[in-house]
């Protein structure tokens, strides 16, 4: 298991059996995804910068690097494994989120939006076995602890993120959270953490001392006029090396 991402042909379960105290499994190193890639050519680059994930952003009420569908499915289809590739949808019901699952052919689920956690039940029904499911939880305030423990039931991880679903603001904000709430959450909870919202080549050693996540999601933080940036990310993956 050691150096295999954790969505390869592993489950989440495999991959966590020796963790910590603070969740996170031990001798391992942080998981890197980059997200909002929009090209091949990026997609590309992110996997020879060390990348673990590549998130492919579908339609959003706000945030950058939404790109189409037929996009999403043709730049997945040319990432080598074990790189794992993750769809962000943004829709809320089991139906709709299987049917773009299925439409755009990655191998993994983050679901950006809040959804009734039973809709879990349908998605592993008609999901093929292999499809991972992560599930985004914004880090607004204390309570956010207890729905990161309501899904912690039923998804494979839970991914902070900066944001306000009641505002459509569902990531890619650039901004940072409150990070000890963010440790708390990894502290209570037994399956993957990853840490977005305002990651930067400058704050992700930090980020990573505190909270101790799993793995590490960058969109914002590695880009120029939003572009991903091969200097930036390549500060990104060795500050995370040093970690």
């Amino acid at each position: 298991m050691s150096g295999a991402f954790f969505l390869s042909a592993l489950s989440f379960s495999q991959m966590t059996i020796a963790q910590g105290e603070n969740g996170m499994p031990t001798n391992a190193r942080t998981r890197l995804k980059i997200c909002c890639i929009s090209t091949s050519s990026e997609a590309a680059l992110a996997v020879a910068c060390g990348a673990d994930a590549v998130g492919l952003v579908a339609h959003m009420p706000s945030g950058p690097g939404v790109i189409e569908d037929d996009l999403i499915l043709n730049i997945a289809r040319h990432v080598p494994p074990p790189v794992s590739t993750w769809l962000l949808t943004s829709r809320t019901s089991a139906n709709d989120i299987v049917e773009h699952a299925l439409t755009c052919g990655t191998n993994t689920l983050q679901i950006v939006s809040p959804i009734d956690p039973g809709e879990y039940q349908e998605l592993r029904l008609n999901l093929p076995a292999s499809t991972r499911i992560v599930q985004v939880v914004h880090v607004e305030d204390e309570y956010s602890l207890e729905i990161a423990q309501e899904y912690s039931g039923v998804a494979d991880a839970v991914l902070l993120d900066s944001g306000s679903p009641s505002q459509n603001e569902l990531g890619g904000t650039g901004r940072t959270h409150n990070w000890d709430l963010s440790r708390h959450i990894v502290n209570k909870l037994d399956i993957p953490v990853f840490l977005a919202g305002g990651l930067t080549p400058q704050n992700v050693i930090e980020a990573i001392e505190l909270v101790r996540p799993y793995g590490v999601d960058v969109c914002t933080g590695v880009r120029v006029d939003g572009r991903l940036n091969r200097t930036k990310l390549s500060e990104f993956a060795a500050a995370i090396a040093c970690t």
